[in-house]
């Protein structure tokens, strides 16, 4: 017996597949990460905070948020650092939902997303992305209902990389006023589409987002919340006051004064590299969804023997199956040179 709540208890937890997985023995294509290297300047100011003997000191995370303010054309007091996007999720949750809520979240989706309606012991709704039909716009808002809590909208969406239009969420957010609309922003850098202009005409809007995929820093956490004021007010009541590692706010910091890294990387993956794969694919006849970020949800014949000839080739890919049970593998797009190598892989199977 179990001195938790039953619930949880009951729950299994999220276990990303992380067995094996070894970068000097792998092309890393599995988890949407950055396939290359973060910037010098980035490891350089890690290694100045180190020897500056300061890792005795609790956290002072001076000038971070009004630096997001203004790469995010916000107010100051409309952002929230977190522990990496999972904690701004996990948060809008908590601070939002009572046992027996409902939550809307369309699938497939982050595995998050479920765990923390599960943790709240939420009844969850899950309306189907398809590949013809996108984002399932109708049947979101033929969900909503008094006890509906949260609505979570992740643009583009994991695994299949679909983008929801900005009047598509306004739309849900004016239908569900009493609602929290959580949009995950987690893919802004590549689809350089927000809401965040309307987060004052839609105080219900909470957009989350993090340096974990094009800035390459998810190894150290960090991320943030942008919404209303009155929002963050409420969010800093339930985050502790150190959840944020000194070393995060640092990277972030170098990352966002020498922004150019994650431009250029943003250009060879989404202007050259995916339109190279995606033409290979084309050519070969092998199903995938339209993505708007930076990774394919393919639909190739005997898909779980190609994800072991990819492993053999020193390639890993994320096994997804679609909502009938038919298996795909969700492959991050990488650099070019990365790419025709996959490519190759995929002619030799």
């Amino acid at each position: 017996m179990s001195v938790f709540k039953e619930h949880i208890a009951c729950m299994n937890a999220y276990q990303p597949p992380l067995e094996g997985r070894n970068p000097a023995q792998h092309m890393l294509l599995d988890f949407n990460e950055r396939t290359m290297p973060v910037s010098e300047s980035i490891k350089r100011a890690l290694t100045e905070f180190i020897l500056s003997d300061r890792l005795q000191m609790y956290p002072c995370y001076g000038d971070i948020t009004q630096h997001l303010a203004e790469y995010c054309t916000v107010d100051r007091d409309q952002v929230m650092i977190t522990n990496g996007s999972d904690q701004g999720i996990d948060l809008v949750f908590r601070a939002s939902c009572r046992e027996g809520d409902e939550a809307i979240i369309p699938g497939p989706s982050f595995a998050m997303y479920q765990q923390c309606a599960g943790v709240e012991n939420l009844k969850v709704i899950e309306p189907q992305y398809t590949r013809n039909g996108g984002f399932p716009m109708r049947e979101v808002v033929a969900a909503i209902s008094p006890k509906t809590r949260v609505i979570v909208i992740a643009n583009p969406n994991n695994p299949c990389g679909t983008p929801v239009a900005e009047a598509d969420i306004l739309t849900i957010a004016a239908a569900a006023p009493d609602a929290v609309v959580l949009v995950d922003e987690c893919y802004f850098e590549y689809t350089r589409t927000s809401v965040v202009k309307h987060l004052v005409a839609y105080p219900n809007i909470v957009v989350t987002r993090t340096f974990s995929k094009t800035w390459g820093l998810p190894s150290i956490r960090f991320g943030y919340i942008l919404t209303a004021a009155e929002n963050i007010r409420v969010l800093l009541n339930i985050r502790g006051p150190y959840d944020i590692n000194q070393l995060a706010v640092v990277a972030a910091e170098a990352a966002l004064a020498n922004p150019q890294y994650t431009k250029d990387y943003v250009i060879e993956v989404m202007e050259r590299a995916k339109p190279l794969l995606e033409q290979y694919l084309n050519h070969a006849g092998i199903a995938f969804w339209p993505s708007a970020a930076n990774y394919l949800w393919l639909f190739p014949d005997h898909a779980s023997s190609l994800q072991q000839h990819l492993r053999e080739r020193g390639i890993l890919v994320r096994p997804k199956s679609d909502a009938e049970g038919n298996m795909g593998l969700r492959i991050t797009v990488g650099t070019v040179e990365q790419t025709r190598e996959l490519i190759n892989a995929l002619k030799a199977f």
